[in-house]
């Protein structure tokens, strides 16, 4: 299909007097990555159930490759592939045997059955483990077993439900790999996390609080969008300089980053004071990270609703 694969208008869905996700529009191009993210409750798994047909809208339009996710679900479900939190796998089964199940219920049999589970299975290099019973496998290589059962019906659009969530680093590492590689070939992905570094691998993401979009863009021209200016200070008893620099009327937040904290001055302060603060202390002018940015949203619209 020519155009966006995934266009969503308006939508909402509410659960009685609780609006899970309200009145959030974008779309999605094919191959592309668009990442959505925040923290739990942010109504993201909501707005991929909706899209994947499996719940009506409250209100608002969506097309998923092209078709009307209410009135043409099962076209919908035939170009899409979804990944939830917890994907079905029989621990009792074996890797092989598990893809095997699910590509019976695809309806892929034969030679094609063959030749796509050996592909699969070597993109993912889980090839040694076909034979090992999935409950005996590592978080990395479950969610590596789910992405291939996912993908046996080749979809075009793959939505995936904090994929990487408990995994180790390394895994997670992986699991990416393996994404970019997908998106090579053609695929468009969807993805919801809670791991703003992780959301920096995506091609546009949408920082998503209380069912809103408070910003959406590509990773880069969002941690350039604040007004901001951003220093990284390191130094001993970093606890107590943040406390210390909350203080400071020129400073906007301080957050601790690891070993360090990222100090965001406002817009048109000059330095000296942060400086004088904090004698001999290591800063330097950092761009922010999107938990940064997201942090920092999420403060000055809190904010700005106080002082409306």
């Amino acid at each position: 299909m020519s155009g966006p694969m995934i266009e969503v208008r308006n939508l909402t869905r509410a659960f009685g007097p609780v609006t899970a996700v309200n009145g959030i529009s974008f779309s999605v191009a094919r191959g592309e990555v668009f990442g959505l993210v925040g923290p739990d409750g942010a109504g993201k798994t909501t707005t991929l159930r909706m899209l994947c047909g499996l719940m009506d809208p409250t209100s608002g339009e969506m097309r998923v490759a092209g078709f009307d996710t209410v009135t043409q679900t099962e076209q919908v479900k035939d170009h899409i592939g979804y990944m939830a939190q917890k994907f079905g796998l029989y621990g009792d089964l074996t890797v092989e045997e598990n893809m095997r199940f699910y590509a019976d219920l695809f309806g892929i049999t034969g030679q094609d059955c063959e030749d796509l589970m050996a592909n699969l299975l070597k993109m993912t290099r889980m090839e040694p483990f076909r034979a090992r019973p999935a409950a005996k496998l590592s978080g990395g290589m479950k969610q590596k077993l789910a992405l291939m059962c996912t993908l046996l019906h080749r979809p075009q659009i793959l939505f995936l439900d904090e994929p990487t969530n408990g995994v180790d680093p390394v895994s997670r590492r992986d699991f990416w790999a393996i994404l970019y590689q997908l998106v090579k070939d053609g695929l468009t992905v969807m993805v919801t996390t809670a791991y703003l570094d992780e959301a920096e691998r995506c091609d546009r993401v949408a920082l998503m609080h209380q069912g809103k979009f408070l910003l959406m863009d590509t990773p880069q021209v969002l941690r350039e969008s604040l007004p901001e200016v951003c220093y990284e200070l390191r130094g001993d008893d970093m606890r107590s300089v943040r406390d210390r620099l909350r203080q400071l009327p020129s400073v906007s937040h301080v957050e601790l980053a690891g070993n360090s904290v990222h100090v965001f001055l406002r817009a048109g302060e000059r330095e000296t004071e942060l400086f004088a603060a904090v004698p001999g202390a290591s800063f330097r002018k950092v761009l922010p990270s999107l938990e940064d940015v997201f942090i920092s949203t999420v403060r000055n619209a809190g904010a700005a609703r106080d002082a409306a």
